[in-house]
């Protein structure tokens, strides 16, 4: 179709008939999603972005006929306000954003620059939010009236997980759902054994190590929790933080046991992941280990997981419990070894598509 369009740009096709509709010129999308955010951190921006979250059977698998009335009635009556106070401690008030979309726009504004250079202005690449805006389908529609006729989807999170990699996933296949010109869309997978991706981490590493006047006594890799039940069901996440953890332990050349793989942000009644980070500092700081440093492998951009949760929680039951001094690793954000990691992956799924 290319060679039929008379010039660049939506344009008519050169056989066709004067009142067809304008084509775009063909070309590749490149689509990043990562979680979401609320538009705000007032009640009602968090009520709508929490039900959103927290309706999705991804994320809490309970049937909807038990879990709706009590998340309707019960939690969104009250936590929104306390979400709300953790988002607004942390929120890029200058921007009027949360940090998680300062740092995915400074991303893909990277990423963008990177796949421009390589392989031109024929690849388009955007970003979406599972939760909250910009929608999958808003920005998959903007794609596809933009000429994009096939389409690297990737899910910015380095393992895989039913409640993040296949959420957003289900959410881009309803948006093809509606589209009257479906694009070819090709998925990326998971990549938390990424050559580029641990360098990039150990990197972070030596960086902040190479900063502090005194060694930490640990490194404590915390990943996202999940309820113990999604393993025991075939979810292959906690089997992929635990080979991070240990690839980043190899490439930085360090002695086993130097690096503590543990679990945060647990939700609810039931078993999560362990060792619970919260529990886990505290355990530490009592044993003797005063300096403890942490990173945070499976997010890709510094959110209220990381800047509230590690920096907050997580911090104060560390010195609660005697501990004395805390590092916190940032995630790897726009960091130019992360955008060339993530370049990387990119490159082996348009492989036959652009070369």
């Amino acid at each position: 179709m290319k060679d039929q369009i008379d010039r660049p740009g939506a344009g008519r096709l050169v056989h066709a008939p004067s009142d067809h509709p304008p084509v775009s010129r063909p070309r590749i999308g490149i689509l990043v999603a990562n979680l979401g955010t609320p538009d705000g951190y007032t009640y009602w921006p968090m009520r709508r972005y929490l039900s959103e979250f927290l309706s999705d059977q991804r994320v809490i698998d309970y049937p909807r006929w038990k879990w709706q009335p009590l998340l309707q009635t019960v939690i969104l009556a009250k936590r929104p306000f306390s979400s709300g106070a953790n988002y607004k401690s942390i929120w890029n008030h200058d921007l009027d954003e949360s940090p998680l979309m300062t740092i995915t726009r400074a991303q893909v504004a990277k990423l963008g620059a990177a796949v421009a250079d390589r392989y031109g202005p024929e690849v388009m690449v955007d970003f979406c939010m599972r939760y909250g805006n910009p929608s999958t389908g808003s920005v998959l529609r903007r794609m596809v009236d933009a000429g994009c006729e096939r389409i690297v989807f990737m899910p910015l999170y380095p393992h895989y997980a039913g409640a993040t990699s296949a959420t957003a996933n289900d959410q881009l296949f309803r948006a093809l759902m509606k589209e009257k010109r479906q694009p070819a869309v090709r998925i990326v997978p998971e990549y938390f054994n990424a050559p580029l991706y641990i360098d990039a981490l150990a990197q972070s590493v030596e960086r902040a190590y190479s900063a502090l006047d005194h060694r930490p006594d640990v490194l404590v890799a915390s990943y996202h929790g999940m309820p113990k039940r999604y393993l025991m069901q075939g979810d292959p996440y906690h089997c992929q933080c635990q080979k991070t953890s240990r690839l980043l332990r190899e490439r930085l050349g360090w002695a086993d046991g130097s690096i503590d793989t543990t679990f945060q942000s647990v939700f609810g009644p039931e078993e999560w992941l362990r060792p619970y980070t919260v529990e886990h500092a505290a355990k530490l700081a009592k044993a003797g280990k005063k300096r403890i440093a942490v990173i945070s492998p499976a997010f890709s951009a510094d959110c209220i997981e990381t800047l509230e949760e590690i920096q907050g929680e997580i911090r104060e039951a560390f010195e609660h419990a005697g501990g004395e001094s805390f590092t916190y690793i940032p995630c790897l954000n726009d960091d130019d070894a992360h955008i060339a990691a993530l370049m990387s992956v990119l490159g082996e799924n348009l492989a036959g598509w652009m070369e």
